[in-house]
């Protein structure tokens, strides 16, 4: 299946290209230019095989949502997902960008992001791999510059060594952390929360949820 899926990846996802930001250096116009409208934007950067994707811009149809993965493989089957279930939606307010999260700030128009999702991000668990970390301090500065004044990042990892790093990143950059809990599921904001794929295995078998909500302030001197 493997095999077969990178041999026939590209034709796949030609096949769901209308979901796609194929450029996205467009963005710089803001995303209305790919949307045909203006609503608030959700952005979730590492959107895997696209369930959390698909479920949001149903449950939340006045939101554009903008789903990142730089696998191109991986962003198949999250395309074919969201094509599959495009009657389900009651607007046409999805998208997908095949990427690397580094290209945003060169890309998006700046302060035009109201919400950002990190999703089980890969903990790059060796200290050597800390600036690979989506919230390592470089990361944090490019979202500061997409999201709007007081927007805000959501964040949940099952990883409790990556979501301590974190607060500590978060506190270094002067972010305000307005939520957090180390057991998503037992929390008040269990009832609306939607999982990934990877959080329904996971707490399936047991696993904690560590999240955090952070607001952005724009500095200063920007």
């Amino acid at each position: 299946m493997r095999m077969r899926k990178k041999k026939h990846g590209a034709e796949r996802i030609e096949a769901c290209s209308e979901l796609l930001i194929k450029d996205p250096a467009v963005l710089a116009d803001g995303f209305a230019s790919v949307f045909g409208t203006e609503r608030p934007v959700h952005l979730e950067i590492g959107c895997g095989k696209g369930g959390f994707a698909c479920a949001m811009a149903e449950k939340l149809s006045d939101v554009n949502y903008v789903a990142m993965e730089r696998v191109a493989d991986v962003c198949c089957v999250a395309l074919e997902k969201a094509k599959a279930m495009s009657e389900s939606r009651p607007n046409d307010n999805l998208r997908f960008i095949i990427a690397d999260a580094k290209i945003l700030s060169e890309c998006v128009k700046p302060h035009s992001v109201d919400c950002i999702y990190l999703n089980f991000s890969d903990p790059w668990p060796k200290a050597g791999h800390a600036k690979r970390r989506l919230t390592y301090r470089a990361f944090l500065e490019i979202y500061r510059k997409l999201l709007k004044e007081d927007g805000i990042l959501k964040f949940k990892t099952d990883n409790v060594g990556l979501f301590d790093f974190s607060l500590e990143e978060f506190e270094e950059c002067g972010l305000e952390i307005i939520w957090q809990t180390r057991d998503l599921h037992s929390s008040e904001k269990a009832d609306d929360n939607v999982m990934t794929e990877y959080e329904k295995n996971f707490s399936e078998k047991g696993f904690s949820i560590c999240s955090a909500w952070v607001r952005f302030k724009e500095k200063n001197n920007d």
